[in-house]
């Protein structure tokens, strides 16, 4: 992963052996690596060193249904699937899987010992018991494959459609199609694997009998017409539609997938939303997608990119189609040489004929087509035409492309359910599956118990809060407020101007208004230097211009550089002068700046705004109590740095870098106050790979940077301890995260200091999961404080759900944190108390957060900086000095470093 160089010999030295491992001698292995380089073992997630006992005990249900399993002595056949043409051609194509194999099966059902499969729709197919031959080969004929009927009536699909050139194609492409099936034995699984994941004891065959189950749901709810995506399924039932403009419908479903818990296996059932395209007629869509009211108003080249790949329907023929692309010219000038039977000598003369035309001469009516452009459903070299209004676009089509802020915030907003209402819509939907029919289950011996699980839980007590002159601030149900109370270090902000972009601020109230909250909280502000007025010429340049331009306004009026600069933004969210305007105060000059947008300011949106500029500024809104006194265990009494890391992507749809950044905590012994160092690598890559760059003498990586940052602000102190949270990697690679991002931060230490060997903590967070907790006996979400270590949790692995917010709108969704690794030796209670206490240091806001701040804090910095590269010509030229790529991959353009002296500042608050 390291520096990604393709020499061998610039890769760094291996890492040296952790003081807890013994190294394995590696005589054994021939030609391995040389005797003297000892082979380190892999390390594995650690195992639960007990369970909690702190908190008030609370009842709950959880959206986990118990699964008994009883046929334990079979085996799950693996078997290889081959698919091919006739002619050998391999079969491509989504969705005509299913249908060769079903038809597979019904047609060879003896053959096969009347066995039932779990196909994936791919290349794997699983049955219980083993198929009659290890290597089996099957000829299968599918009537309506392609395109449906062969059309008798002479309408497109006949031997004289549109672009139908030689009689012959179109004869074969129309006629019954034939497969050649090939099922190779690959692997065989005992079922008795499963026993291994209610264990624990993960193995390839545990994962893999899992795996097998979660395929038989997902065949289950193909059979029934069900759009699947991964583990979720979704029925073609317009009572889960909600329109969210652009041609975009959310669509709700369900996610269910098999979990090895405490408690034995469980099917994890849960309401889960994705987008498809609207369906009906391709006209609407198009309408609808550009947001114009006539088709005259369309912009052609767009609507071939949003209808690539689409499937239709057509009204005449009912055959369906894929959209490849449009024709050039409109439907009453595009032609196509048709062949006519010439009546005399049966031969067929060629003519040129519009596809208009040919409609009209077939008696199709076309009202408002003809002057638009066709859809070509054929093949690039050889088009078959039909006009828009003869095409509808066929249900649950995945809508793949990013979403609009107004789409997004749409969606969430109209996919929201309280905690009741998503216990009965679960409750309909396992009724609904109806999985205790399904066959391959039955095989299996498998039942699914019809009940939330119930559960244990704990509420933990909220952490005390000191506001200044050692006041104590109270939290009630996860929030707090500073009414009457003043921050505990509060900055001065002198030397300070306003930058007006918006045409609609009153800017002279604005400043009176928020020095008057500033001093109710501590703050010493004094007047602003100046405001700063854009040129209202300038409102229709780009963005950089606009920004540039108001920076020429700022040198030729101020003495000096200025501290802080307080900018207003026209009125809306993500507007585009953000991005150019935080990178030329951060990157280029150094200034600590707050954007706001005027919609509605009040006393506690200012209040908002100051806690963020006195973060920003080097102050500090509220700390711990524990953290003033020092008494948080394994923390206070040693030199200890946390870490925040996270891997930012662009949203589907989107191509741009994926952002790496580092959070890390300062000054210890707080654990309030943080940094970030950020990184661009690969698209879509999770692991990260900047955290230790070697180059010569020098480490570029991110981490250096941290651990120098701490020893600087923490009165020239190493951390001996090292807790580092991890956002957003999947259970698939924990061990990837404890082998390769673990090994080169221990390789970034010993690279600053031979001897020096701290200990290590690792936490994942994850927010993307399906467990959901349910108050027995009460309406409303649980309590903030909320932490559960059994039943739903892994049988083996140190695991817990915290949600320590208090959840408003919809369900709460617990944040799940696994411990991979923990050479400090935190207990079950003192690590939850650890991870709940640094959910109420996040300085932008008076509430408990629902995952730890360093995390938070991480998100926030990806993000904010990402926002320089939006709107930078992503050339190749700023890669060249070592952009952070995989191997083989493009060059990724480097981000601007952030200038010095903000570069320990919380910019990202």
């Amino acid at each position: 992963m390291g520096s990604h160089d393709s020499e061998a010999d610039e890769l760094p030295p291996p890492p040296p052996v952790p003081p807890d491992v013994v190294p394995i001698k590696a005589d054994d292995v021939v030609g391995e690596s040389p005797p003297d380089k000892p082979v380190k073992p892999k390390r594995v997630p650690m195992a639960r060193p007990g369970v909690g006992r702190k908190g008030q005990p609370i009842q709950l249900y959880s959206n986990h249904f118990k699964v008994s399993v009883n046929s334990i002595e079979d085996f799950f056949f693996h078997y290889h699937v081959n698919l091919k043409y006739e002619d050998d051609q391999p079969v491509d194509g989504k969705g005509i899987g299913r249908k060769v194999i079903d038809k597979l099966q019904q047609t060879y059902h003896s053959e096969l010992s009347n066995k039932d499969f779990a196909y994936d729709g791919e290349k794997s197919l699983f049955t219980v018991g083993a198929l009659p031959q290890v290597n089996n080969e099957f000829t299968v004929v599918l009537e309506d494959a392609f395109a449906g009927k062969t059309a008798a009536n002479g309408s497109p699909g006949g031997n004289d459609s549109p672009g139908g050139g030689d009689r012959k194609r179109v004869r074969r492409s129309y006629q019954p199609k034939i497969f050649k099936v090939e099922l190779n034995e690959a692997a065989k699984i005992p079922m008795s694997a499963i026993g291994q994941v209610i264990r624990g004891q993960e193995s390839e065959n545990s994962l893999e009998a899992v795996r097998v189950l979660d395929i038989i749901l997902r065949q289950h709810s193909a059979k029934q017409g069900c759009l699947i995506v991964r583990q979720s399924f979704f029925h073609n039932n317009p009572s889960n539609f909600v329109d969210l403009g652009g041609g975009v419908v959310g669509c709700r479903g369900f996610h269910s997938s098999f979990r090895g818990t405490q408690s034995g296996l469980s099917l994890n059932m849960d309401v889960s939303t994705t987008m498809i395209v609207k369906p009906g007629p391709v006209i609407d869509f198009l309408l609808a997608n550009q947001k114009v009211e006539h088709p005259s108003r369309i912009d052609w080249k767009k609507a071939k990119l949003a209808l690539k790949s689409l499937r239709i329907k057509t009204i005449h023929a009912n055959s369906e189609f894929k959209i490849v692309g449009l024709s050039e010219r409109n439907c009453k000038e595009q032609t196509f040489p048709l062949k006519q039977r010439n009546g005399s000598n049966g031969d067929a003369d060629t003519v040129e004929i519009t596809v208009y035309d040919y409609y009209m001469k077939k008696g199709i009516e076309l009202r408002y087509s003809g002057d638009l452009p066709c859809i070509n459903a054929g093949r690039l070299k050889r088009p078959t035409y039909f006009p828009i209004e003869l095409c509808n676009l066929i249900p649950l089509q995945r809508y793949t492309k990013a979403l609009s802020t107004l789409q997004r915030s749409s969606l969430v907003e109209k996919s929201r359910q309280k905690p009741q209402e998503r216990m009965t819509t679960l409750n309909d939907a396992l009724q609904h599956s109806n999985y205790d029919s399904d066959p391959m289950l039955r095989s299996c011996g498998i039942s699914i118990a019809p009940k939330f699980t119930q559960i244990d839980g704990r509420v933990l007590q909220a952490p005390k809060l000191k506001a200044a002159n050692g006041e104590d601030i109270l939290t009630r149900n996860g929030r707090w407020n500073f009414t009457n109370k003043k921050l505990i270090q509060a900055c001065s902000v002198d030397k300070w101007a306003v930058v007006n972009f918006s045409a609609r601020c009153d800017v002279r109230n604005l400043i009176r208004d928020l020095m008057r909250n500033a001093s109710a909280k501590g703050i010493q502000m004094g007047d602003p230097f100046d405001v700063f007025e854009e040129n209202p010429p300038m409102r229709r340049a780009p963005a950089s211009r606009r920004v540039d331009d108001m920076f020429e306004q700022i040198k030729s009026k101020l003495p000096g550089a200025p501290k802080f600069l307080l900018c207003i933004l026209p009125d809306r969210k993500n507007c585009e002068l953000y991005g150019p305007w935080k990178r030329k105060c951060l990157a280029e000059f150094g200034i600590v700046t707050q954007c706001l947008a005027p919609t509605k300011v009040n006393d506690p949106y200012l209040l908002n705004l100051l806690m963020k500029i006195n973060a920003k500024l080097g102050g500090m809104n509220s700390l711990l109590q524990i953290e003033t006194s020092p008494t948080i265990p394994h923390v206070s009494k040693v030199p200890t740095i946390i870490l925040g890391m996270d891997v930012s992507h662009g949203h589907p749809g989107q191509d741009r870098p994926s952002i790496a950044a580092v959070v890390s905590s300062r000054q210890w012994p707080l654990i309030s106050k943080y940094r970030a160092s950020v990184h661009t690598q690969s698209p879509r890559l999770e692991m990260m790979s900047s955290l230790f760059k070697p180059r010569g003498t020098e480490d570029d990586g991110l981490i250096r940077e941290s651990l120098i940052d701490f020893y600087t602000s923490s009165g020239k102190r190493k951390p001996d301890h090292v807790i580092i949270f991890r956002d957003g990697v999947s259970e698939s690679q924990f061990t990837q995260v404890i082998n390769i991002e673990l090994d080169q931060i221990i390789e970034a230490c010993k690279f600053l200091d031979e001897k020096w060997s701290p200990k290590f903590t690792v936490i994942v967070a994850q927010k993307n999961h399906h467990t959901k907790f349910f108050q027995t006996g009460s309406p409303e979400n649980v309590p903030p404080g909320t932490v559960v270590d059994n039943k739903v949790c892994h049988p083996r692995n140190f695991d817990f759900y915290m949600c320590a917010h208090a959840g408003m709108i919809g369900t709460t969704r617990p944040t799940h944190y696994h411990v991979l690794h923990d050479e400090i030796g935190f207990s079950a209670d003192e690590m939850q108390e650890f991870v709940h206490s640094l959910s109420y240091v996040y300085q932008r806001s008076t509430t408990a957060i629902s995952v730890v701040a360093p995390v938070c804090y991480a998100h926030l910095a990806a993000a904010q900086i990402g926002t320089f590269l939006k709107f930078e010509e992503m050339s190749d030229a700023s890669s060249s000095q070592g952009g952070h790529t995989s191997v083989g991959s493009a060059p990724v353009p480097e981000l601007p470093r952030l200038h010095e002296k903000v570069r320990s500042s919380m910019f990202f608050c």
